[in-house]
């Protein structure tokens, strides 16, 4: 799963190591207004979020024109030369914080992104194939409490929202579990594309699911809605949804 978005969050001042620590702090926010937010849902609820069932939780903060922060499951060797790793943990959430600008991995000077932020270019260049969320910082942005809480609590709110949609779909797919399973995967991973291929799979004949799936902009959530309209049939009533 995923959050492709430029909340208004970061950009410090000041020598690498300030800015380095004002990143560590609003990652650390963020984790924190997430967990807050899952507290707030049934136990078994807050266990399906994916940054609760993350093993392994690397944070990549690469500058690009934009500031991406990227969290993955996937493991990134030892930091050497003059590559630089935090670590942190809230609340049994752990992870670790890696940081790459042009100076460290000088490919990330190349992304273009002169017409808007380019989250899949960034995502490729740092070699990231599953991620489970990408917030995009825009220039001039801050790295304040108010904005890491914001970031947090929506993610948190996102992922939820997800897993129920994922839930209904699987109670009216009763046949496809496999299917269903594989979309669920394909959400918590962010792989986009194969989330548009299984839905058609699921729901091969309806058209707007078709549409949905083959949208210049693809909106996983407006995916999964269209699927669980195709699921659901027309005769469903409004109490029943």
């Amino acid at each position: 799963m995923s959050q492709t978005s430029p909340p208004p969050p970061v950009a410090a001042t000041g020598r690498p190591e300030q800015m380095r620590q004002a990143m560590a702090d609003f990652v650390a926010g963020v984790h924190e207004a997430y967990l807050a937010q899952a507290r707030l849902l049934p136990p078994a609820e807050q266990a399906r979020l994916p940054l609760l069932q993350a093993a392994r939780l690397t944070v990549a903060a690469a500058g690009a024109r934009n500031l991406h922060v990227v969290a993955t499951e996937e493991a990134f060797p030892a930091p050497v030369g003059q590559e630089v790793e935090l670590t942190g943990q809230t609340d049994g959430l752990a992870w670790s914080l890696r940081f790459f600008d042009p100076v460290v991995l000088p490919v990330l000077g190349l992304v273009a992104e002169s017409a808007g932020p380019a989250p899949e270019e960034v995502r490729r260049v740092l070699g990231i194939r599953t991620y489970l969320y990408h917030l995009v910082v825009e220039p001039g942005s801050q790295l304040t409490p108010h904005h890491a809480t914001h970031a947090g609590t929506g993610l948190a709110s996102a992922h939820a929202a997800a897993t129920r949609d994922l839930e209904a779909i699987r109670a009216h797919a009763p046949n496809r579990q496999e299917l269903v399973d594989e979309l669920a995967g394909a959400t918590t991973a962010g792989l986009v594309r194969a989330q548009a291929l299984l839905a058609r799979a699921i729901a091969p004949d309806d058209e707007g699911v078709a549409a949905a799936a083959a949208a210049t902009d693809l909106q996983p959530d407006a995916l999964r809605a269209a699927l669980l309209r195709a699921l659901r049939g027309p005769a469903t009533t409004r109490e029943e949804r």
